[in-house]
Parts: C-alpha cells; structure tokens; sequence
C-alpha cells in the first residue's frame, strides 16, 4: 500500500475524515474532496501532512455531475504536480448526507437530491476516473447498515445505498479484466456529526442502538476507518465484490 494514491469524496469530516487519516497513517497519499468548509479539509492535509505523506484538498459536490469534467482535470494536474504520476491506486466513494423521513412523506426533491449524492453521483464520478485509475487498482464503495436491517424514516436513503451494493457487484465483474477489486462497506451507526450528529448527541438514539448491537455500543469513528484501510490493504486482495458491514453486530 505504501507510495500508493487514493482519493477519497467527502473527506473533510466524519468517516471520510477518519479513513484518509487512517490511509494515511499507512503511508498512502490522499486527495480529499470537500463540498463546503474548505477550513475543515485544509486542517485534514495539514494532519495529514504531519505525518510525512503527501495531500490535497479539492472542491467537489458529488450531487453536480457537471462538476466532474473539471474536477478529473484538477485531480490529474495534482498527480502530476504532486507526485510525478499520471494515475492513482483507489477510490473510496464516500461523501453524502442523511435523511430521516418516513416513505408516506418524502418530497421528490428530498428523493432527488439523495439519488444524486449516493447513487448517480458515485456511478459517474467512477466512470469518469477510470481512465486515471490503474490497472490493479481497488474501488471501495460506502454504503450503510440500513440496507439489511430497517429503522422507519431511513427507506430512501436506504434505497439509494442498497442500489449501490448492487452496482458494487456488476463494478467489479466489469472492471477485473483490469484486475480492480471493487468492494462496499456498510457502516452501522456511528458517533459522528452525520445526520445532524443524532447518534453520536441523543442519547437516547445512542442507547437503543446499542442495545440492539452485539458489542453493546455503537460504532466510534475509528472503527470505521480501521475497516476502510483493511478492506483496501494488500492484504485483502482477494476479497472482491463483497458487501462488509461494520457494526458489532447490530439487530442479528
């Protein structure tokens, strides 16, 4: 893994925060996308940078398919510039955003912008990368612990992800004649700032989440990270197509 390049969306904060870190700890270059607090993706490179690897932070709201042309050419004149290479090792398709909101009352713009941060936006960007991704490289897609077990007012987002977990499958079957692995991984809750931070600041959500996991609590955001640079170590590099919850064990 180490000298290797992976871009990472929404890498400013939360689970994309935690996993660059973690990337990074490991020697792995990283290029952040952030579609608002550009201060919060500044301060992750200069973590990042405090660990003797290479970063950068670039503008992308993964929701605007018209942004990726622009977004490809920055991204190539960063590897360029920055590490002398015209491709990079792995994409993490992790930036979006929660909704709670039962089906009965779901506004079409509600669904809409949630089809295009978790489902059409990752399906383009990764279309759009291919050509700078090498060959062996790894796709690691985000999906969620809602696609297997149900909580009312989580059906569209839950959605949107599972489409994903499918498209992980064709992915992978499509893309290893260039022997890339594409694998997705499904987060329990998790004490972050998600969703308004509800997991991590209601106790009481805290507390009934933790009640139906096995482990007894629920997810911290290094537990998440952990996962995201063991799924695309070199280590795991039969593990392709797969879906990988993270949960403790949640609702088993």
């Amino acid at each position: 893994m180490k000298n290797s390049i992976a871009v990472i969306t929404g890498g400013n904060r939360g689970l994309g925060k935690n996993g660059a870190l973690k990337l990074a700890a490991r020697g792995i270059g990283i290029v952040l996308t952030y579609r608002s607090h550009a201060e919060e993706a500044e301060a992750v490179v200069r973590e990042i940078r405090d660990l003797g690897v290479n970063a950068v932070a670039l503008p992308l709201d993964v929701g605007m398919t018209a942004q990726f042309d622009r977004f490809t050419e920055q991204l190539r004149t960063v590897l360029q510039q920055v590490w002398q290479r015209q491709d990079f090792d792995m994409l993490i398709n992790n930036a979006g955003h929660g909704h709670y909101q039962l089906f009965s009352e779901t506004r079409e713009e509600d669904f809409d912008a949630l089809v295009n941060v978790h489902l059409k936006g990752p399906y383009f960007l990764t279309q759009k990368l291919l050509p700078l991704l090498r060959d062996g490289g790894r796709i690691l897609n985000i999906s969620s612990g809602l696609t297997r077990v149900t909580f009312p007012g989580s059906a569209t987002y839950a959605a949107v992800k599972g489409a994903m977990e499918v498209l992980t499958r064709y992915q992978a079957k499509e893309l290893g004649g260039r022997r890339i692995r594409v694998n997705v991984l499904a987060p329990g809750a998790v004490e972050t700032d998600f969703g308004g931070g509800r997991t991590r600041d209601n106790q009481q959500v805290n507390a009934a989440i933790a009640s139906q996991t096995a482990l007894g609590r629920v997810g911290l955001p290094d537990d998440i990270g952990d996962a995201i640079a063991m799924v695309l170590s070199d280590e795991s590099g039969w593990i392709n197509a797969q879906r990988i919850e993270v949960s403790g064990g949640l609702a088993l």
